[in-house]
Order: C-alpha cells, then sequence, then structure tokens
C-alpha cells in the first residue's frame, strides 16, 4: 500500500510527497522555505490561513476560519457556495512545532490530523499525518484531498515568500 505523488509545482522547487502508509493512515511531506514559527503561524493565525489552505483551482471561496488554537479549542471552515464545512477539535498544540485536532464533520468516519515543523535550518520540514478511523474512510476521501494539498502548500510556499519579504528575510 505504498502509493506516492510527487510533485515540483514552485520555482523553489519545492517537493510535495504523498505517501498511503497503512489501511488507515495518509502521510505528506514537504519542505517550506522558511522556519518553523513562520510556517506554524501561517497554520495557526486565521488571516494567514485563509490566504494559501483553498486550492484556487476549486473554485469555492472560504467565506469563515473560526480558529481557537490551544488544546481543547474549535475550529470551523465554511464555504462558499455550497455551504459545506469543516470543523473540529484542537488536541495538541506546541507552537512552532506540532498541531493535532480532530476533523468531525464525518462524524463517526472523521480523522485526526497531526502536523510537526522541524526547523531546518532556514527552512521547514513539514509532515502531515491523516489517521483514518477505518480503511473505507480514507478510500472515501480518495486522492481528491492529496491533490489539493499539492497545490495548497504551492500557495503557502507563495504565502511564505511574502511574509519573507515583510519581516526582513
Amino acid at each position: 500500500m505504498d502509493a506516492r505523488s510527487e510533485s515540483e509545482t514552485t520555482p523553489m522547487k519545492n517537493r510535495t510527497t504523498v505517501e498511503r502508509t497503512s489501511e488507515r493512515e495518509l502521510v505528506v511531506t514537504r519542505t517550506f522555505n522558511g522556519p518553523a514559527r513562520i510556517v506554524f503561524e501561517a497554520w495557526t493565525t486565521p488571516e494567514l490561513f485563509r490566504q494559501w489552505w483553498l486550492p484556487k483551482s476549486v473554485g469555492m471561496v472560504l467565506r469563515s476560519c473560526e480558529m481557537d488554537v490551544r488544546a481543547g479549542g474549535q475550529y470551523r471552515l465554511a464555504f462558499e457556495p455550497d455551504g459545506m464545512a469543516f470543523f473540529g477539535t484542537y488536541l495538541e498544540v506546541t507552537p512552532h512545532s506540532r498541531l493535532v485536532w480532530t476533523n468531525e464533520e464525518g462524524g463517526e468516519d472523521g480523522s485526526v490530523t497531526t502536523v510537526t515543523f522541524e526547523d531546518k535550518g532556514d527552512k521547514t520540514l513539514l509532515v502531515l499525518h491523516e489517521l483514518y478511523s477505518s480503511k473505507e474512510a480514507l478510500d472515501a476521501a480518495g486522492t481528491g484531498a492529496a491533490d489539493a494539498t499539492v497545490e495548497t502548500f504551492a500557495q503557502l510556499d507563495e504565502l511564505l515568500l511574502t511574509l519573507g519579504a515583510s519581516t526582513g528575510r
């Protein structure tokens, strides 16, 4: 069960690797140009998150982005035009190094996401784990989410360039 997808989508040649590591788990790995504290901020600050997270190609708008980024805090992302929403609870928040949250919109088939941020000099190694309740739940999620991740991570790269310029880097 080792299905991999790689893409070089930005001029910085950062590669997003998506791997199904078991019947229930998907792992996405990417190196970003910028320190972990800035990459972490882009994941935890609503004003920054909404600039990169939704793939531009889907033709939807992130209507609202509510994030109470602390253990036990909630998040809710609502979209237009279809009214779809993603929501869940932060289980663990370790500034600049780790986020864990539930994805509750799937009910019993929801997943748990863990993202780690590791400083590698002036870069950040990001590893995202999606653990689903069953093989069927991961199968139902399909490859669309993996494809979207490749695009959103390229958009995050673009944002990080802007943030680096605004912080004097």
